[in-house]
């Protein structure tokens, strides 16, 4: 069992670890990004990616606080949900209607990997394969999508 602070150092390392692993991937644009604070580049357009001790998960989120853009944003994305399974080889989960932890009204399209604990060092190899297959994929995937999101 871990204290609350242990926990926290525990989730720190994990991330830290992760973006080391990351840092020498290039986007496909080539360029060099920060993964883990993948910017879309529109606002209210964001890829969250979590992991605890229960799951990993990555998503497309859209948090607008407008509802019509945050629709239009999903309505816009269903359009294209053809190139995104391709892009990524799987189908993710659609919530056109969900409540975040805050009680915010979202919109998710994600994936999930479940019995992995961000605490079990053994966790991390799985939990980073996961997550790095995955946002490579929606990197390349948004690259081709975004203008559709301006």
């Amino acid at each position: 069992m871990y204290t609350k602070q242990e926990a926290q150092k525990q989730r720190q390392a994990f991330w830290t670890t992760f973006g080391h692993y990351m840092q020498p991937i290039l986007s496909a644009d080539g360029e060099k990004i920060n993964w883990i604070n993948y910017k879309t580049g529109t606002q209210g357009i964001h890829f969250k990616m979590d992991a605890d001790t229960e799951q990993a998960s990555i998503a497309i989120v859209f948090s607008s606080h407008d509802n019509d853009i945050r629709r239009s944003y999903y309505d816009q994305l269903l359009l294209l949900k053809s190139a995104l399974t391709e892009a990524t080889g799987e189908h993710w989960d659609w919530q056109p209607d969900m409540q975040d932890e805050y009680g915010k009204e979202i919109t998710k399209v994600g994936i999930v990997l479940d019995n992995v604990n961000i605490l079990r060092k053994d966790d991390w190899p799985m939990i980073i394969s996961f997550l790095k297959q995955r946002i490579v994929a929606l990197d390349s995937f948004w690259c081709m999508a975004k203008y559709g999101f301006e």
